[in-house]
């Protein structure tokens, strides 16, 4: 059964549930229509359309009036039949808007209504208005506030019908000074339409009969919200005042419904200006005898009076509750459920102190959670390290020690080491010959002669840093540059040059200052390689950190707000690694040679050795034995040949084999020393690493400022709290209402 098919039933047919109503205003009291459609009855119309005075016919009431804006906030209007009562009960209060933070909570209640003048009830409203201090002051209180709430009025009796209207503020184009703005204009507009969209809502067309219907805003916002007209009842007032001659028009479009909204019209006679004046008059007299007089006697008795708008509006409202009710009770559920979700969503209030210590607290054990799988490559243990490989810190380090490992091998001297399997004296005979004892070689910062600069502009390069920097840390690091490869040929000249220039007096030997001179112009490219690689390592450590904060805080913003306070201090620890890099470069490059690992004179002994099997492989002949075997043998005579070196090569040579046997050594022990002490320790793994920063005893040093600036949530999010609080309450009571 449609609206339009319930409406025209008897109305000892359609007698309202009252314990249905009553839910339905429970729910209205507790706000609950804020957040769903609830059904109701809304009264609308243009401003002086004379809605004050229909309502004043139904409730028995004088409303206050003004010459300006008659309703300045919405009102609901409840009738109850209470058959305890011996006379009528007036109740006013305020039922707030979902956004309004307001405390107030006025209320009145008065047991004898029936001598309740006009002055004393415009008292009484103006303690239930939503500004109880006063008239509404554009300049001080401003009318958004008026217009975003809602009074409440009961009327309780032993013959009232059960009934529930809702009045809202009347559509106006011209401001009123004092009262209102050019921005209420819009504002109650707005309203009004909001009302009007609820599918749930019936609305009450208020129309002055005695002008042109078709030019009325609130009759085109009907057409438009309900073209079907089926929750749209109209209702024509002052029918006394239509000009002569156009009653037919009024009545033809009451009789024949020719305005396309199903549930018709009913016309209100109410009492006008100078009937006011005079205290004898009746409105239901006067609107009986003017029902009586042609040509309004032709109107059914369904179609005119108040009594009759009172009985349509019980038959609608108990249809309209009748066919919603169980929906609304599965959408206060479903709305419940999605304000537990926003709640949620937002995280633990922390809006003290204490609350924010404790939101820290949580964070950083999400945060050392994961930098212990992080270290122990427990990488199953949660989804974050699928889902960001830059949390993977331990084998992004590994990764990093071993490529670092092997560049340092491959391209951290600037000229590569003679091996003797293959070569012999030839090239020390030639150089002797071609290169004076004081003939200059020029060499460069990496000794690269003049006539290698062809080779070397061959030569591969890598660069020093393989990981993109950090943007916010970048200015502690150092550039990246491009690193060469070793030249294959040139080392023995370039020492012969190096020793040539510095040697003194010495007999049969060398200056011992003159092998740290040539380590450290051989392990000139160790410098870039080692910043390159702590300075790596310290994009890994960092990247690692600032993706871990924001997991663990589950936002970024937070995330940021922590690191920015951590920055200095992280800041010092990579500082600090940056400065052990510096250390163990001065230690090694600038020092004096010194080892106690035996493998320098293994390597020493090697060296000279491969040197001598490789001269002597030249001389040799194979042998057959009488046994049947074979081997080879050097002439004795051979043997004094191949060791005939000048004094100089046989220095150079001794230089050369010493410098490659210790340059091994202090190159395996310096790559050791750098991962391990500047990388691990002070890094990643050890006791002061920069991820022990961020622990409990950080949060307890935090002041109560550093507290709110960091953990504090921002004031948007502290208004969608509390909003979504105030509706989780509020819903929660609808729900019991409900059940």
């Amino acid at each position: 059964m449609t609206v339009k098919q319930e409406a025209q039933v008897p109305a000892s047919m359609m007698l309202a549930d009252p314990s249905r109503l009553e839910i339905i205003d429970k729910l209205f009291a507790c706000n609950v229509g804020e957040y769903i459609n609830l059904p109701q009855l809304v009264v609308v119309g243009d401003q002086s359309s004379g809605k004050s005075s229909v309502l004043e016919g139904l409730t028995k009431l004088k409303f206050p009036r003004n010459s300006g804006l008659c309703t300045r906030f919405a009102t609901q209007i409840i009738f109850r039949r209470d058959p305890s009562l011996k006379i009528r009960k007036l109740t006013g209060s305020i039922i707030s808007a979902a956004h309004d933070d307001q405390k107030e909570n006025a209320s009145w209640s008065i047991s004898n209504i029936e001598a309740l003048d006009e002055k004393e009830f415009k008292s009484m409203m103006a303690e239930v208005s939503p500004s109880s201090d006063g008239p509404i002051n554009v300049n001080g209180r401003q009318p958004a506030y008026v217009f975003s709430r809602c009074s409440s009025i009961g009327l309780h009796g032993p013959h009232e019908n059960h009934l529930s209207v809702i009045d809202v503020p009347g559509i106006f184009k011209t401001t009123t000074p004092g009262l209102t703005s050019k921005s209420d204009i819009t504002l109650v507009r707005d309203m009004v339409l909001n009302y009007m969209r609820n599918p749930r809502s019936i609305i009450l067309g208020v129309v002055p009969a005695n002008v042109d219907i078709a030019t009325q805003e609130i009759i085109e916002i009907s057409r438009e919200l309900d073209p079907d007209g089926t929750r749209t009842l109209g209702i024509l007032t002052k029918p006394d005042l239509v000009d002569k001659g156009a009653e037919e028009k009024v009545i033809e479009l009451v009789e024949e419904n020719q305005w396309s909204q199903g549930l018709g019209w009913v016309v209100v006679r109410n009492l006008g200006q100078k009937d006011l004046q005079d205290p004898s008059k009746n409105r239901d007299v006067e609107e009986e005898i003017f029902r009586v007089s042609p040509p309004w006697n032709r109107l059914s008795s369904d179609n005119y009076g108040i009594n009759a708008l009172g009985t349509r509006l019980q038959a609608l409202l108990a249809s309209n509750v009748r066919r919603v009710f169980p929906s609304v009770r599965s959408e206060v559920s479903k709305r419940l459920k999605e304000c537990k979700r926003a709640l949620e969503s937002l995280g633990e209030e922390r809006g003290s102190p204490e609350q924010q210590s404790k939101f820290l607290l949580e964070i950083v054990s999400k945060f050392q959670r994961i930098t212990e799988d992080a270290l122990h490559t427990n990488y199953g243990a949660q989804d974050a390290f699928d889902e960001e490989p830059d949390l993977r810190l331990a084998t992004k380090c590994a990764n990093r020690n071993a490529q670092f490992s092997d560049d340092f091998s491959a391209y951290g001297h600037v000229y590569g080491f003679k091996s003797h399997e293959h070569d012999d004296d030839s090239e020390i005979r030639s150089t002797a010959k071609k290169t004076s004892p004081t003939s200059s070689v020029r060499v460069n910062i990496f000794g690269v002669d003049s006539d290698g600069e062809k080779e070397e502009k061959e030569r591969k390069s890598i660069p020093s840093r393989k990981l993109n920097g950090c943007d916010d840390i970048q200015d502690i690091l150092h550039d990246c540059v491009q690193i060469q490869d070793a030249m294959a040929q040139g080392i023995l000249p370039w020492i012969e040059n190096l020793y040539t220039e510095s040697r003194g007096f010495e007999l049969g030997t060398f200056n011992s200052s003159i092998l740290s001179s040539v380590l450290k112009k051989q392990s000139a490219k160790w410098p870039p390689l080692a910043e390159g690689y702590i300075c790596d390592v310290i994009s890994i450590v960092h990247t690692f950190t600032t993706k871990a904060l924001n997991i663990s805080c589950g936002d970024q913003r937070l995330g940021q707000n922590i690191l920015s306070v951590l920055m200095d201090d992280l800041i010092e620890k990579y500082r600090q690694a940056l400065a052990m890099t510096e250390f163990l470069l001065r230690i090694e490059r600038d020092g004096t040679p010194m080892t106690q690992n035996h493998y320098l004179n293994s390597n020493l002994q090697k060296c000279r050795q491969q040197r001598i099997t490789s001269e002597v492989t030249e001389s040799s002949f194979c042998v057959k034995y009488d046994d049947g075997s074979s081997g080879n043998c050097v002439r004795v005579s051979d043997l004094t040949r191949i060791h005939h070196m000048s004094n100089l090569q046989q220095t150079v040579q001794d230089i050369h084999d010493i410098l490659k046997s210790y340059y091994k050594v202090a190159r395996k022990r310096f790559v050791d020393n750098l991962c391990k002490q500047a990388a691990d320790y002070h890094l990643v793994s050890g006791p002061a690493a920069p991820m022990k920063l961020f622990s409990p005893s950080w949060v307890y040093s935090l002041s109560r400022e550093q507290l709110e600036q960091i953990a504090g949530e921002e004031a948007i999010v502290r208004r969608k709290r509390h909003q979504l609080q105030k509706q989780l309450k509020e819903l929660e009571t609808g729900r019991k209402i409900l059940l």
